[in-house]
């Protein structure tokens, strides 16, 4: 008997040609199973087996894959790792006492063994702008952790549960971005004695968590409204567990491109405040501190002011180029 017309027919794999359809209509008519399709030698991505499917990719395995391909990520990540080794080891590259000086070799300029000359004190300004790394790159690590910590919590929440508690976080928010910045910390930090670190820390927390607050509010609003958290909310799970394993891991991308971005920011602004004399003081050592020193005496000695702001400006300038990568890896929209 002749065969049924509407026997199912297998669609034969792009590229097979003419004999491959041939071949796979025919063992579809005699009801032998279609082979399975083979994705053609060209047509497979570098270094991926005949036969195999390839594995499923992730928004960060993606972002990681451009990122590495990124030459801005490379070269700042490289600067950054450096700076980051040289202030928590300056022993590294010089075995010199910022503290130690010679008033006979006041403001002279380079000399063997000390290749960017010496301050109004003696002391030589090689040394000093190394260490003077750890404590502007400990204030922008450290308010930078405070403020993406504080803000990601106060806004997911604002974001997660809404009502009273987002309207009450939000007017909280405005109050803050209400004060300016400087005249905030002239202001806040007048009245410290400390010249250490962690004043400047928390006042830079304290102005700038609202800004991460904000985009950590929104990237929770945006995931709340997926299908797969309204499902985990209709199977029980608790808001503890929601948050933490279904909306934070998919919005927590925008934090960390803004909080990239400030942490370049903030060490620009803790030098601008010890410049003005109310961030860090003296005995510790800081580029801010050396560039307020030194901005009395460009004409006479410009090596004084010269180092200390070329490695400011290299390092605010390797954390904002980072940011620009993490943020066009991490953003679909970019690609």
């Amino acid at each position: 008997m002749p065969e049924p017309f509407d026997t199912p027919q297998a669609i034969a794999p792009a590229g097979g040609g003419a004999q491959a359809l041939a071949a796979t209509e025919t063992q579809a008519l005699r009801g032998a199973p279609a082979p399975t399709p083979v994705v053609p030698a060209g047509r497979r991505g570098p270094g991926r087996p005949a036969g195999r499917a390839a594995a499923p990719r992730g928004l960060w395995s993606d972002a990681w894959r451009d990122l590495r391909r990124n030459p801005v990520f490379l070269v700042s990540a490289l600067v950054i790792v450096f700076l980051v080794l040289i202030a928590i080891w300056p022993e590294l590259i010089t075995d010199g006492n910022p503290y130690r000086g010679d008033l006979s070799k006041a403001q002279d300029g380079p000399a063997p063994g000390h290749p960017f000359g010496y301050d109004l004190q003696g002391r030589d300004v090689y040394t000093r702008t190394v260490y003077g790394a750890r404590a502007s790159i400990a204030v922008g690590i450290c308010a930078t952790a405070g403020a993406a910590l504080l803000g990601s919590v106060l806004g997911g929440l604002a974001g997660y549960y809404g009502g009273w508690w987002d309207a009450l976080l939000s007017r909280i928010a405005d109050v803050f971005f209400g004060i300016p910045i400087l005249l905030g910390g002239l202001v806040f930090l007048s009245v410290v004695t400390s010249g250490s670190v962690w004043p400047v820390v928390g006042f830079i927390v304290l102005l700038g968590w609202p800004q991460i607050s904000r985009i950590a509010r929104g990237a929770v609003l945006t995931a709340k409204r997926h299908d797969y958290v309204q499902a985990a909310r209709a199977l029980g799970a608790s808001d503890t567990r929601t948050l933490l394993r279904h909306i934070a891991p998919n919005a927590v991308a925008p934090v960390i491109v803004v909080a990239t971005i400030a942490l370049g920011t903030y060490i620009a602004l803790e030098a601008t405040l010890s410049f003005l004399g109310v961030g860090l003081k003296p005995p510790t050592v800081s580029w801010g501190i050396d560039i307020s020193s030194a901005s009395t005496q460009i004409r006479n000695a410009p090596h004084m002011l010269l180092w200390p702001a070329g490695a400011l400006s290299i390092t605010v300038l390797a954390f904002i180029m980072l940011g620009d990568a993490v943020r066009d890896a991490l953003d679909p929209k970019l690609r």
